[in-house]
């Protein structure tokens, strides 16, 4: 074995996973850690990032307006995460607030709204214009008839991060919207499952916030991922980790996926703040 690098340690801790993890992270000083960075995975609601970079990019165009008010009709209506399958067929809600359902709480319903408001061709016409090649919408959600939901790769999937953290997703005020809505995330057991609760929560005790974290998962039967910002007070730094081809598919919290990747983030955040914020 080569040596205790990062890289290494990272494999080490994947010795016993059955699947494939992709893992990607950029420091934004000139360091990037990469493994199966290129690799196509499924992105199951990974896929919601690039649907939340394409209405801001209609924003930025003048095209739409986040305080105007739309509503979810029953061809949109689609079980799985989310809040509004349990509320009244037809409510009334603004773009931004079917957005922030979008991603904090992986609302399928409120996906399939803004893909019906976009259009499948200008989300995947956005990935193309992030430089993403790999990046695709492919469907509707709807688990009947499709498969495959999207698809990405941990490099591209971490892209429109570095992209929000640069302050430079169509504009500074744009970038802080995507991020201050990937804040309020629920769901990120891959990225903090193993980190000490006292980062997220110091400011509980009186003392400033330590670290906070913008960022989006997903999962299917055949993935579970999740990617985002960490904000540290030694800066930021983006990461992606995605998980494919394992033996379980079934869904609980300890499943091997849960159990290997919130080892590696743990590990990539133990090096980062041991070396003041690089890789």
């Amino acid at each position: 074995m080569e040596k205790l690098t990062l890289s290494s340690r990272i494999k080490a801790i994947n010795y016993s996973f059955s699947g494939t993890m992709g893992v990607y992270a950029n420091d934004f000083k000139g360091n990037t850690i990469e493994m199966h960075a290129d690799e196509c995975f499924e992105t199951a609601s990974c896929i919601k990032v690039p649907i939340l970079a394409t209405l801001l990019r209609r924003v930025h165009e003048g095209k739409i307006n986040l305080k105007d008010k739309i509503s979810y009709t029953q061809e949109n209506y689609v079980n799985g995460s989310g809040i509004l399958r349990a509320l009244s067929m037809g409510l009334e809600l603004s773009i931004l607030d079917f957005a922030t359902l979008m991603i904090i709480v992986s609302d399928n319903i409120a996906t399939n709204t803004l893909i019906e408001l976009l259009g499948i061709d200008t989300v995947n016409e956005t990935c193309e214009m992030l430089g993403l090649k790999v990046t695709r919408l492919h469907n509707k959600i709807d688990f009947e008839a499709y498969r495959q939901l999207g698809t990405t790769t941990p490099r591209e999937y971490a892209k429109i991060f570095e992209l929000a953290y640069e302050k430079k997703l169509w504009n500074a005020e744009l970038s802080d919207v995507f991020v201050e809505i990937l804040k309020k995330q629920h769901y990120n057991t891959m990225l903090t499952k193993d980190l000490t609760p006292y980062y997220f929560n110091s400011e509980d005790t009186g003392d400033e916030e330590l670290i906070s974290i913008a960022s989006k998962s997903g999962s299917m039967d055949a993935c579970r991922n999740d990617g985002g910002i960490f904000y540290t007070p030694y800066g930021g730094y983006a990461i992606t980790i995605l998980t494919k081809e394992f033996r379980d598919p079934l869904y609980y919290s300890e499943h091997e996926s849960y159990q290997f990747g919130p080892k590696v983030s743990r590990l990539i955040l133990d090096h980062y703040l041991s070396l003041e914020g690089s890789f």
